[in-house]
């Protein structure tokens, strides 16, 4: 059996499109949000789970909306934030302001592994429902059915080993049986550690790097450069 697990940014999308379309889009409205929405349980929650991370007592929405920016201008990997951000850009992608980017390539790779049986799961830092909402409402088109399912930070982050061991055991895969395609050689070696087979993805956008990252099964420029089966065989 055959599994395939797959970032999102730099990897099925373009880098750019997180960077220079989403987090400004989110950036500009969270003010307005957290103070139109504070009192509901979900933000509410959401204040009080990042006073929690900020080690603070408590916050108010002023506060909040400072602690929260100050995390998107570090690209802090916090998942409050995270989750705030897949709220703020849901509304963007039902209202038709925002597309989400998928590759040709990554389009057409994803649809001939799934017509294949392969299931695919998705684990990016940013909130599942942020995922989600990326490929239900892409340039694409729907894609949302192509996917088993989605993986945020709430297994853990994405350089650590234990996470990529939860994953697998949370879909019944053994790790030498799943596929992980990121463009991170850190995320490279931690899902190696863990037993996946890793491909790396060296997108035109995708950071430089000082050679191919050690624990790297594959690397590829396009999906189509990626044999799932071929790599679990070998």
């Amino acid at each position: 059996m055959t599994a395939i697990l797959t970032d999102i940014e730099g990897t099925t999308g373009s880098i750019a499109f997180v960077r220079d379309v989403l987090f400004p889009y989110a950036h500009e409205r969270l003010p307005a949000f957290i103070n139109d929405n504070a009192d509901t349980p979900q933000v509410a929650t959401l204040i009080k789970d990042a006073a929690r991370d900020a080690g603070l007592e408590s916050l108010n929405p002023d506060e909040a909306t400072t602690v929260f920016l100050a995390w998107m201008e570090a690209d802090l990997k916090v998942t409050t934030l995270k989750t705030l951000q897949g709220m703020i850009w849901e509304s963007g992608y039902r209202d038709g302001i925002l597309k989400g980017h998928v590759y040709d390539d990554a389009v057409a790779g994803l649809r001939r592994w799934h017509a294949a049986g392969i299931p695919i799961y998705v684990y990016s830092s940013g909130s599942i429902s942020a995922q989600r909402m990326l490929f239900r409402f892409s340039e694409q088109g729907d894609l949302a059915a192509l996917f088993t399912g989605y993986f945020d930070t709430t297994v853990g982050l994405k350089t650590e080993v234990e996470s990529y061991t939860r994953i697998c055991a949370r879909i019944s895969e053994d790790p030498n049986d799943t596929v992980f395609l990121t463009d991170s050689p850190a995320e490279i070696s931690a899902a190696h550690t863990a037993g996946l087979k890793t491909v790396w993805l060296t997108r035109p956008d995708t950071p430089p790097s000082a050679g191919t990252p050690p624990g790297a099964d594959l690397t590829a420029t396009t999906f189509d450069d990626i044999d799932p089966e071929a790599l679990i065989a070998s």
